[in-house]
């Protein structure tokens, strides 16, 4: 594992530089004297754990048929290695060439890959990290094949050229021993045979090798006589060579869609020739050609017909047909469609000797997106249910959220109610990929991922203990209609595709509450529930953010007054709304400028909702005056005060889920100013018409909008636009991920116009006055300023239902260089005061059960010390972060960030029993600070920004835990705690367990006579270094892995899997000793008996003459 040099940081040097000081306020007191703060830089450590999820990319593919252990290779250089569910480990070659072809070295704890750069690197298994322990890297030859026979120490290894270089993979050194394309071929042949595509060794013959050319050519070789035994040749080009487990035929797949069948004593024509999908035409002339046949597989067993397994062939008029898997068994032939292209094939046998019957019981298909296990001993092949988190992918993740030390009931609530969602028709064996052994971490506290998809779809992830398993989906899109075709899309969508994409969301854990929005700007509530309901219509909210072109951007607090807001009690009907009068420069339609309509139509049925998340609420903003609503730019939920809140370039909306109503809806511009408690009165929704409540918000301008956001960026857009530093490359990067539909200057100054970027609720001193605590929202911007907004909540019970929330405007309570990023508050000790939240109940549970769970958090005593601040307000940019004291509002620490980029996520997070600010930078840094003094405590250059998609997936959680997308399929978690570094080898799976070879096949007595059994070989006389001689240095360089001298250890270290096994064996010995001394002993008394018997015998008839018997 990689560890990451830490720039340690002095805790006394921050006082004396000026960009990175904690400064403090003059006059006011220095607030760490009172905090006492217990992070130090010894706490922090940054290192990879593990990687999740579907291997990018694959491209080649090899399985342990002893040790049960699969392994895949990618096209970046990545190797994935699964055994049992649970059990997966990623490493990664420095080349990050693609991986062509793996070879195991079977139940050694070892394996070979081979690389499109032309090394081969052998990696140690038998460490929890593998390392590679040798390289050979070919200078002049390109490598196309590799084949290593079971039980042997020399692989063969094919080039382009035809040639066939033989390695020591004990030493990693070439033999001198080498055959040459033009020795293979006959003298005859006047063009080159092409690459070798093929390598095998006779089963029943180790001397004899199978060498196909990519022309067609297959040649049989002495090894020993260092001559070609036969030559096969055939018109079209091979792309693969199966034997049969008795050394006496071999079956060829070729580009034409052909199979031939060869008997190796009869070179001169073919024993079969099959077209596996060709039309026979009646005639009895050849069959059309095919697609190729790129793999086959020939596995034979005892007792009935052998299995043919083949990739591709398929008639070419099957155009526009999914990638198939064709399985040929006796008369029958099974053609199972993919879903996605296929990259390799394996079939799983019994026996891991190639001159024993196979007996294969599956076949492991790698698909570019997938990987299927087919039980080939079930009628019908029904595919094994996949233990391993694959499909991360299955609709491209746009946002993800990290919730470490949930609480504990969490996981086995979600987990009953996704159980019900499971496929059916699943092979009921076990899954056969089951080798190693789950790590022996301490760590035991739950953590949940939750991702959000293009499609609208939710999945909660169960990712305790480096693990991860899907817990639950949850599919949003079911709220809405559906268009059925192209010509009924409405043409209201202000994106091009995926109109349901998931672009943030908010979740309460303990009250699991989860609030989501999408692309479309909707907004979703949910509850959790364990009963199924039918809800017969969908409560549905609409709220109208409008602008004014006049409007100036972020004016300063003490400036000129903002429009006052509409009056209370104004109504929420779109008809009696008063409409701007300016002209409206917004697409038109036959009827004059869109207006008050939604971007999706919410589903008029009866919507029936299973156990799980259900629907409470949905909130859509509208088109206003031929203008689309802009996209949501920031979320929250709380539970306890049963409110909603969500932003965007207009300015922020307030709603009041528990009474369905919209409480608030100001500009952005509006909020920098104090205003009057501004109350709406409760309204249930639907009463106007069917599109609910709507609300004006004035705010900035009428400009055409850059309506088409990509679902997967526009938050991240927002956060690198406002940035001048990180331009010129970062935006190339940023445009691949927007797609507008306006290129007017009015697009790009509403781009710059001031959103909301991030909201916290909690209960502190909205007002330097106050002296009371109270409910209010701290609301950050992407211009960097923190506005106040006091909330003040009816009595719980009935009147919370009846009476109207307060909301009132506090004002700016700071600002700072950069976007708002988060927020959080302390306590006078440093404690952290998370938002107040309410117990989970059941919403459809009996009113008894919903009065026995249902309990608000109980609030802090009220503090009225007047002279002292007695709360300290978090909060984070994408330049420098600040402390604030309340209710004086002073500015207590500083600290700049970054000078040169910006921050991209910044979360405060619990670590160590205290909490910190850990942030992600887009140059790659990854620092946190302490809190509240704001003490840089760890700053590793660890992961430069190359993809937005780590932008947007990037997220820190408690207990030193983060996790990002580092491919399209696969989820990267990293932990940056010393003491998660520390316990990383305990926590981590073991890849290989001592187990016994099985015994090689019998060769039987008559076989064992004449010579008709395996042929074994002494390749050590053929390849070594005093038969062959050296090999010429030219041709490629050894290079020791990096892992040698560890990996040795971990090899003979390996001494406790090593004294394991040896203890096994001799316990087997010893058992084996034991039956053979009960034998001897049986049959020393059966002698004796025999002996006794044959003495009496000889004296009863000792006197008699012969004709007396």
């Amino acid at each position: 594992m990689k560890k990451f040099n830490i720039r340690k940081v002095l805790d006394g040097l921050t006082a004396a530089s000026s960009s990175s000081s904690a400064t403090a306020q003059p006059g006011t007191p220095r607030e760490n004297d009172v905090v006492q703060e217990t992070l130090q830089s010894e706490h922090f450590q940054l290192c990879k754990t593990v990687r999740h999820g579907f291997p990018y990319q694959p491209s080649s593919m090899a399985f342990d048929p002893v040790q049960k252990i699969l392994a895949i290779g990618t096209q970046t250089g990545a190797l994935r290695l699964f055994g049992r569910a649970g059990v997966e480990c990623y490493c990664q070659h420095e080349s990050n060439a693609a991986v062509i072809q793996l070879q195991f070295l079977i139940n050694e704890g070892a394996l070979v890959s081979a690389l499109a750069d032309d090394s081969i690197h052998l990696w140690n298994l038998r460490q929890k990290i593998p390392a590679i322990l040798h390289s050979l890297k070919f200078n002049r030859e390109r490598i196309t094949y590799c084949h290593l026979p079971f039980q042997s120490k020399w692989l063969y290894i094919g080039t382009e050229r035809g040639n066939i270089h033989i390695v020591n993979v004990e030493s990693f050194t070439l033999s001198g021993y080498v055959i040459m394309w033009n020795k293979a071929i006959e003298l005859s042949t006047k063009t080159h045979p092409g690459p070798v595509v093929h390598i095998s060794d006779n089963p029943m013959d180790e001397g004899k090798l199978l060498i196909g050319f990519e022309s067609g050519i297959v040649v049989l070789w002495d090894l020993k006589c260092k001559k070609a035994d036969y030559r096969y040749n055939y018109d079209e080009a091979i792309h693969s060579v199966a034997w049969h487990h008795e050394g006496k035929q071999f079956v060829c797949s070729h580009s034409d869609g052909t199979l031939t069948t060869w008997n190796v004593r009869t070179p001169a024509k073919p024993a079969q020739i099959i077209t596996p999908h060709g039309k026979q035409p009646k005639d009895g002339k050849k069959p059309e050609p095919c697609k190729p046949i790129l793999k086959v597989e020939y596995k034979t067993t005892r007792a009935g017909d052998p299995f043919m397994v083949l990739s591709g062939g398929l008639s070419y008029d099957t155009v526009g047909r999914r990638a198939c898997l064709t399985v040929m068994h006796g008369k029958s032939t099974a053609v199972l469609e993919m879903d996605y292209p296929i990259v390799d094939f394996l079939t799983l046998c019994e026996t891991p000797y190639p001159n024993d019957f196979q007996e294969p019981y599956a076949v492991v298909v790698l698909l570019e997106k997938d990987l299927v296990v087919i039980d080939l001993g079930q009628i019908g092949y029904p595919i094994f249910e996949n233990p391993y988190p694959l499909t991360i992918h299955e609709s491209p993740v746009t946002c993800c959220e990290y919730f470490a030390d949930c609480p504990a009931e969490l996981i086995p609530a979600l987990y009953s109610v996704g159980c019900r969602q499971k496929r059916q028709g699943y092979s009921k064996k076990e899954w056969p990929i089951s080798g190693g052994n789950w790590g022996q971490g301490t760590q035991s506290y739950p953590e949940i991922i939750i991702t959000g998809h293009a499609d609208g779809s939710i999945k909660f992830w169960d990712a305790s203990a480096l693990m991860l398993q899907v817990l639950y989906k949850l599919k949003t899109a079911k709220v809405f209609e559906r268009a059925r075709g192209k010509e009924e899309k409405p043409n209201t969508d202000i994106v091009d595709e995926d109109p349901f994409a998931i672009q943030t969301l908010s979740w309460c854990p303990e009250s699991r509450m989860l609030c989501v929005a999408g692309v479309s700007a909707h907004v979703i509530v949910y509850r959790f529930s364990k009963q199924e309901i039918t809800t017969e219509v969908v409560q549905l909210l609409e709220v109208r953010m409008q602008c004014e072109f006049s409007e100036v951007d972020s004016p300063d607090p003490g400036g000129e007054q903002t429009p006052t807001l509409p009056t209370p009690g104004a109504s929420s009907s779109p008809q009696e709304s008063e409409l701007p009068t300016q002209p409206s420069t917004g697409s038109n339609s036959s009827d004059g400028p869109r207006d008050n309509i939604p971007c999706l139509q919410v589903r008029s049925s009866p919507l029936k909702q299973s156990p799980g998340n259900q629907v409470e609420l949905v909130i859509q903003l509208v088109w206003v005056s031929g203008e689309p609503p802009q996209q949501i730019t920031s979320l929250a939920i709380n539970s306890s005060y049963g409110l909603v809140v969500f932003g965007n370039s207009n300015g922020l909306a307030v709603v009041d889920y528990l009474q369905k109503t919209l409480l608030f809806n100001m500009g952005t511009s509006e909020l920098y100013s104090p205003s009057d408690p501004y109350q709406r009165q409760p309204r249930s929704p639907r009463k106007a018409k069917p599109s609910g409540a709507t609300c004006d918000s004035n705010d900035g301008s009428n400009a055409s909008e850059d309506r088409c956001r990509s679902p997967t960026s526009a938050k991240m857009s927002r956060k690198i636009s406002s940035s001048s530093e990180q331009k010129t490359d970062l935006d190339a990067r940023d445009n691949s991920f927007t797609r507008s539909r306006s290129s007017s200057v009015a697009s790009i100054d509403r781009e710059s116009r001031e959103a909301i970027s991030s909201f916290y609720f909690c209960e502190s001193f909205p007002r330097k006055t106050d002296s009371l605590v109270s409910p209010c929202l701290l609301v950050g911007t992407t211009h960097g300023s923190v506005m106040m907004v006091a909330l003040n909540l009816p009595p719980s019970g009935d009147q919370r239902l009846q009476q109207p929330v307060g909301i009132a405007s506090c004002g700016t309570l700071v600002k700072l260089k950069g976007g708002i990023l988060t927020m959080a508050l302390l306590d006078a000790t440093g404690t952290l005061l998370p938002p107040f939240f309410e117990q989970w109940y059941d919403p459809n549970a009996s009113d008894e059960e919903k009065e026995k769970s249902r309990k608000r958090r109980p609030a802090s005593p009220p503090s009225s010390q007047e002279s002292q601040d007695t709360h300290f307000a978090i909060l984070c940019s994408e330049k420098q972060a600040k402390v604030v004291a309340l209710p004086s509002q002073t500015r207590i620490y500083k600290h700049s960030i970054t000078e040169t980029s910006f921050v991209l996520r910044a979360d405060v997070v619990q670590m160590a029993g205290a909490n910190c600010i850990a942030c992600f930078c887009a140059n790659g840094h990854i620092m946190t600070l302490s809190l509240p003094s704001l003490r840089p405590l760890l700053d590793v250059n660890y992961l430069p920004l190359t993809d937005m998609r780590i932008a947007r997936t990037f997220c820190f959680s408690n207990l030193g835990q983060a996790l990002y997308l580092t491919s399209p399929t696969e989820i990267q978690r990293i932990t940056y705690s010393q003491e998660t570094c520390d316990n990383l080898q305990e926590m981590l799976s073991e890849l290989f367990t001592p187990v016994e070879t099985p015994e090689a096949p019998n060769r039987g007595f008559f076989k064992g006579l004449f010579g008709g059994g395996a042929q074994s070989l002494d390749r050590e006389d053929l390849f070594g270094e005093t038969a062959a001689g050296k090999a010429s240095r030219s041709l490629a360089q050894h290079i020791p892995g990096p892992g040698n001298m560890e990996g040795m250890k971990g090899a003979a270290s390996g001494v406790v899997g090593e004294l394991a096994r040896a203890r096994i064996a001799l316990d087997e010995r010893g058992q084996k000793l034991g039956e053979l001394e009960e034998r001897t002993a049986a049959m020393m008394a059966s002698a004796e008996s025999f002996s006794k018997h044959a003495h009496d015998m000889m004296l009863k008839y000792k006197d008699k003459k012969w004709y007396q018997l």
